[in-house]
């Protein structure tokens, strides 16, 4: 089932990442929009391989696993690199600190909740976060490379800190619904 279509979107994400983090070592407009060009197909692919794989009955436990691992390697690599080439700075760490957090909370707890054989689905409210934030980081990478006299860096700022409030929620959310289990084990 590897080779289905969806599971070759999700991996086709992963296999970007490398790519999306090598064009922030080089300077000029060109890198910044090429990697914002990748970065949004592979964004896209994340709404398609689940899609499709619903739509044509080709879930499978490889592309359940595989997909939220590959949404969280492209959104961390890419918030590492932001900030490691001063595209968020200042205050704007806090929202990117506060999302790489989230995920790794997240993950840990849907990892000891499998364990349990207790499963947390994704919430409406955590995939508007996910979208605010993809589009955020997109308008971050492009950041001063941006259209002359849009205010781009600081429309990625204002949607970094709405997916980190939203990341807050969310994280509360999944975090509640783990603790019962923890703290109620039977």
């Amino acid at each position: 089932m590897l080779t289905s279509l969806p599971n070759i979107l999700t991996l086709s994400r992963i296999a970007v990442i490398p790519v999306v983090i090598a064009l922030f070592f080089f300077p000029g407009a060109w890198s910044a929009w090429t990697a914002l060009g990748l970065y949004s197909a592979a964004c896209i692919t994340d709404w398609f391989d689940g899609y499709l794989a619903r739509v044509w009955r080709e879930e499978s436990v490889i592309g359940k696993f595989l997909d939220p691992i590959a949404d969280k390697l492209l959104v961390s690599a890419v918030l590492m690199m932001l900030v490691q080439v001063d595209k968020i700075d200042g205050l704007a760490i806090i929202p990117a600190i506060i999302i790489l957090l989230r995920e790794v909370m997240v993950s840990g707890l849907r990892e000891f909740l499998a364990g349990l054989r207790i499963s947390v689905p994704v919430s409406r409210l955590a995939k508007w976060k996910t979208g605010i934030q993809m589009v955020a980081i997109g308008w971050l990478i492009v950041g001063v490379d941006g259209p002359p006299g849009w205010p781009v860096t600081l429309i990625g700022e204002v949607g970094l800190w709405i997916a980190a409030i939203l990341t807050l929620v969310t994280g509360w959310d999944y975090l509640r619904a783990g603790l019962r289990h923890m703290l109620n084990p039977n």
